[in-house]
């Protein structure tokens, strides 16, 4: 039989994460992340790190898996709530991502969920800090019942959006090879020309996201897509110009093949039907990569 956890102890600890919620962050100096490696193939800046300081010493690499901390600037609670506040003594993990520096561009990107591979907290955006979903820790909520807790957000659809960038990197489209290879010219121009101070860079930050639809399949033998770039607001500081902006992204994919654009429009959300949402995917500013 497993040993239950001390009736005072899960108390005491069940009483210091009542307050805590998903998206809450702890900025606390020293905090470590921790993940499993291999010194012998390092695949992380953190092992590549210790495998040269190791060689520096003229110690040899050790064989196998090893753990290895490294200092992080916060870590960012990913737990959903009703587990946080579950007794202690029922559910005594969570899970924790570390917060990483970027540039101020980049930091709207993932605000714009343009950046599934990250996650935007209003609480650090004003620091350039965004969470790294691509690095989970499990901890015991002991361990977090020592932090100071500093709240992530402060509204309901600030807390709706921290849930769907967690949700969007599980659950991603994989779209198809040659699908990717048709759309080389158009990922490279929506990087290229994002911040750009001119009327292209205004129409593309003004968008919310791209969703595009494959009829009857994705893997059919020819296919009509259906494109939709869903915007926000209008651009500002210039004139709203959607219909040609959309006719120069959408000839940058390559129709030489089994895919043909049937149609590619600028549009609101509500503008969408319930099915045109579900049965289309969402494109993002790195879908290719897949990052």
């Amino acid at each position: 039989m497993m040993p239950q956890v001390s009736q005072d102890h899960g108390s005491t600890v069940d009483i210091a994460l009542a307050s805590w919620r998903q998206g809450d962050v702890c900025l606390d100096t020293g905090l470590e992340f921790v993940h499993v490696a291999d010194l012998s193939r390092p695949g992380s800046n953190a092992a590549l790190y210790a495998a040269a300081r190791l060689k520096d010493q003229g110690a040899q690499l050790p064989t196998g898996s090893i753990s290895l901390s490294e200092e992080v600037p916060g870590l960012v609670m990913l737990t959903q709530t009703c587990d946080i506040v579950r007794p202690n003594a029922v559910r005594p993990y969570v899970e924790v991502s570390p917060l990483l520096h970027v540039p101020v561009e980049f930091v709207e990107d993932v605000h714009r969920l343009r950046r599934p591979a990250f996650a935007y907290v209003p609480a650090t955006a004003k620091h350039r800090l965004v969470v790294d979903l691509d690095r989970v820790m499990t901890i015991e909520k002991a361990v977090v019942a020592t932090w100071n807790r500093v709240p992530g957000w402060r509204t309901d659809d600030q807390a709706r959006a921290f849930a769907e960038a967690l949700a969007r990197i599980r659950s991603r489209f994989a779209f198809p090879d040659d699908f990717v290879a048709i759309t080389t010219k158009l990922q490279e121009r929506l990087r290229g020309r994002h911040n750009r101070q001119h009327s292209e860079g205004a129409h593309l930050r003004a968008l919310r996201e791209i969703r595009v639809r494959a009829a009857p399949a994705w893997d059919a033998h020819e296919v009509a897509l259906g494109v939709w770039f869903i915007k926000d607001d209008e651009p500002p500081s210039v004139a709203a110009a959607w219909s040609d902006w959309v006719e120069a992204w959408t000839a940058l994919l390559d129709q030489s093949g089994r895919f043909q654009v049937e149609f590619a429009v600028a549009c609101r959300l509500e503008d969408l039907t319930a099915r045109d949402y579900v049965e289309s995917d969402r494109l993002d500013l790195n879908f290719l990569s897949g990052s």
